[in-house]
């Protein structure tokens, strides 16, 4: 058996990445972030940030407090959300600038809704909630697809201060009620139904059967979104339009301490129930707008800026919602999916709004890939000027596929790594200061102490892989799990003492530079050597044939752990045995022999979540030959059966 040592230098030599890409010139004078933004102050940048990013009721009168694990920032001031994305803007004579561009799925229905809409739209919705006894303190749940009305909910219950919870419009019922249950909420808003690839989701119908298990919700306010036949439960339900019937929109913003609770985000377990992250008010949304204006260097005054992933994850709250509007920006809001009615409605739309900053997910670029570049290709993209991506770690070609096809080979792409946990990015480059490698997240924001642990908690160098920590505390940080202390320094604090585990694998080259291996789950032990599957996903994407590519262990007998990789071909292609044996050898020339898949499966689709992340656990299920685990949150449960019955009749071919 390899030392640990030994181990972590295996990933180090795995798919070393040796292009890069200077920040242009004319991007750097201009960019928001400048070389000395790393030289400076921890305590001092964050109260700059602080000071000046926000506006307060009652200034803070002291940064932080630490005690491990638990922090506290800006104590002492008070400020209110909703104020802070919407009032003060209008106030100083910008309410006429869109917020939004709403895109609803269906063609042509689309929405232009201004500063001063929008915050009139929240006032208004505030006091209906009022009305229906919500107050400072009452939890909310809201469970909708990607209409404006999701995010005027959720500002409206920052108005009164009520912490809400919004749980993402693909859940099942089983999902939504342990939420609302676990944070006790009086109150649902949801819609009739959502717009899904011309079809229509039921999120009424599965709101009834959640409310049916959580007993504690008294009121449901439902949005008419299709127009559809929905059931409504005298003296329970009440529609959206009828709730603000004549209520005005005059809505004075509450006072809010710094700590107080502003949402719960939960995030699935594998084993054991969702944890309710805690998020409160001053540190997220200093954090969010921080790192929103640095990392996607943005221009309110000229950027029209589209983050396309779904505000039921964090992603869309702090980088649809609280960030871009703390900030002032346009953005661009779109209900539907990236293939509906064609594929190249994502590009249609940043043609037509003149989307300058574009943030997504690497799942959806290598979903691109396989269509092909000439659905991009039709449409005039020279609006774009910066990519970013999220999620996950980015395949280098992927990464190369979305500068080159989407960025006319010249945009930055900023690769960010951060977490439901952390609130805010955490790594990522700074466009116009970082010199961009694809593939790599590159360097720990300013302010962020991040670095690479081995087993023992010793810091490796440059040149070495192991675990991702966060070794001081950061404003958007969670402050635990709702009503479970023990579990969070249990899951988040136990490995090393007062140091962060991230739960991921990282690796350090020799620049300093920070490359992301996904979940330390997600790291295989073949014949002694630590192979991470994310560097054999990404050696396997590389050959020209590939658009997709997954990969887990399963046991064996010999290697301890043998590697089994799952494959979609571009251009719907079938694999044979011939195709088997090419791919095996490029990832031995990519990576070494040790690295070579035992097993791979053509399949045309992976098993993804609703929100685009392939459910790797179920095809460790299928490699192990188990009974599938759940699969409630899989866009198309389908294709785990049919990539059952591929695996059983394909071959295998071993090292």
């Amino acid at each position: 058996m390899a030392s640990e040592t030994e181990q972590h230098h295996a990933i180090d030599t795995m798919l070393l990445e040796e292009r890069t890409y200077p920040p242009p010139p004319e991007f750097a004078k201009q960019a928001n972030a400048q070389p000395d933004i790393y030289e400076q102050d921890f305590e001092a940048f964050w109260e700059r940030e602080g000071r000046e990013r926000l506006t307060w009721f009652e200034p803070f009168t002291k940064l932080y407090e630490w005690e491990p694990p638990f922090a506290k920032w800006y104590l002492g001031g008070k400020l209110n959300v909703s104020y802070n994305c919407l009032d003060r803007h209008v106030e100083q004579g910008r309410g006429d600038k869109v917020a939004y561009h709403w895109e609803g799925e269906p063609a042509g229905e689309q929405r232009a809704i201004t500063y001063a809409d929008l915050q009139r739209e929240v006032a208004t919705f505030a006091n209906a909630l009022k009305k229906l006894g919500v107050k400072k303190g009452t939890p909310v749940a809201i469970y909708m697809g990607m209409v404006p009305e999701l995010p005027v909910a959720m500002l409206a219950c920052t108005r009164i201060g009520a912490p809400h919870t919004v749980v993402f419009g693909g859940f099942s019922a089983d999902s939504l009620s342990g939420r609302m249950n676990d944070m006790e909420c009086e109150v649902l808003i949801t819609q009739d139904e959502a717009w899904r690839r011309g079809t229509t989701v039921a999120l009424k119908k599965t709101a009834d059967e959640a409310m049916a298990d959580a007993p504690g919700v008294r009121t449901c306010v439902v949005l008419r979104r299709t127009g559809n036949e929905v059931p409504m439960q005298e003296g329970r339900d009440v529609w959206w339009h009828d709730a603000i019937d004549g209520v005005g929109d005059d809505c004075p913003p509450e006072q809010m301490d710094s700590e107080d609770l502003l949402f719960l985000m939960y995030t699935s377990g594998t084993t054991a129930k969702p944890k309710g992250i805690i998020h409160t008010t001053a540190g997220y949304l200093c954090g969010v707008a921080t790192t929103h204006h640095y990392i996607f260097d943005l221009k309110p005054e000229t950027d029209v800026y589209w983050c396309a992933a779904d505000i039921g994850w964090i992603t869309g709250h702090s980088y649809i919602v609280y960030g871009p509007l703390c900030n002032g920006a346009t953005s661009v809001m779109y209900e539907g999916t990236p293939d509906f009615p064609d594929k190249d409605r994502w590009w249609d739309i940043i043609e037509r709004y003149g989307v300058t900053i574009l943030y997504t997910a690497p799942t959806a670029i290598r979903s691109h890939m396989k269509w092909g570049p000439e659905y991009a290709q039709k449409h005039d993209l020279s609006s774009l000027r910066l990519l970013g991506s999220v999620g996950e770690p980015i395949n280098p070609e992927a990464w190369i596929w979305y500068r080159e096809h989407i960025g006319a080979d010249s945009t930055p792409v900023v690769d960010t790594w951060w977490q439901t946990e952390t609130g805010m990015i955490m790594i990522t480059p700074l466009p116009g200061v970082t010199t961009l490698k694809p593939g790599s997240a590159t360097k720990p924001f300013p302010g962020v102490d991040a670095g690479v642990f081995d087993e023992q908690g010793n810091e490796v160098g440059p040149g070495g892989g192991g675990y991702l920590v966060l070794k001081r505390p950061w404003p958007s940080m969670l402050r635990g799990i709702f009503k479970d202390p023990d579990r969070y320094k249990e899951t988040y604090w136990s490995k090393y003492e007062n140091v962060y585990f991230a739960g991921d694998g990282a690796r350090i080259d020799r620049d300093a530079d920070y490359w992301l291996l996904g979940r330390v789950d997600d790291v295989m032990n073949v014949a002694g050597h630590r192979i991470s599957t994310i560097e054999v996903e990404s050696a396997l994407v590389d050959h020209q044939e590939v658009a997709e590519a997954a990969v887990c262990s399963r046991k064996d007998a010999t290697t301890g752990e043998a590697i089994v990789a799952y494959v979609t071909l571009k251009g719907g292609k079938e694999g044979s045995v011939e195709k088997l044996a090419e791919l095996r050898d490029h990832v031995a020339k990519k990576i070494g022999p040790i690295a070579k898949p035992a097993n791979i499966v053509f399949t045309p689709e992976l098993p993804k979540t609703r929100s685009g992340k392939i459910m790797r656990r179920l095809l460790r299920d299928v490699a192990e030959n188990r009974p599938l685990g759940d699969t409630t949150t899989l866009a198309d449960p389908t294709v785990v059966s049919e990539i059952q019955n591929r695996a059983q009749s394909e071959g295998t071919e071993e090292s």
